[in-house]
């Protein structure tokens, strides 16, 4: 007797399908302005029912520091990567759908500072968003 081919569905006839990861528009990264606004409110209005600011302060911290030092450092940008990963093993929920998005949007920075002040500032009105519409 051959094995059987279960697709999909569990036992229970639900789908196991991975949830499908949001998609960051590449011009809130390179162009900014209300593009930028509408995906921050759009991601901040999301996460606040499931991330708290706790969760995400270490990353938001790391990327103030990198701010303040005035000029981009590629390679700590991209460590926050392996720092999103983690933390959204560690809490899952929100912090993983705030992973998927800043990944992207870190993807799209590469090695120009225009565009990681721009990151900066996605960040800050994601998290100005999720504060305002009840985010702890």
């Amino acid at each position: 007797m051959g094995q059987q081919y279960r697709g999909t569905r569990g036992s229970q006839g639900r789908d196991r399908r991975e949830p499908t990861k949001p998609k960051l528009d590449a011009k809130v990264i390179t162009e900014g302005g209300a593009v930028l606004v509408n995906a921050a409110e759009q991601h901040g209005k999301q996460l606040a029912r499931n991330l708290t600011t706790s969760q995400i302060r270490n990353i938001y911290g790391a990327v103030k520091k990198m701010q303040m030092r005035g000029e981009l450092d590629t390679h700590k940008l991209v460590m926050l990567k392996p720092k999103l990963a983690y933390a959204a093993k560690r809490h899952g929920g929100g912090v993983e759908t705030l992973r998927d998005v800043l990944t992207q949007a870190i993807d799209l920075v590469g090695n120009d500072s225009k565009k990681f002040n721009r990151f900066v500032d996605f960040f800050e009105a994601i998290l100005a968003y999720h504060r305002a519409y009840g985010g702890n």
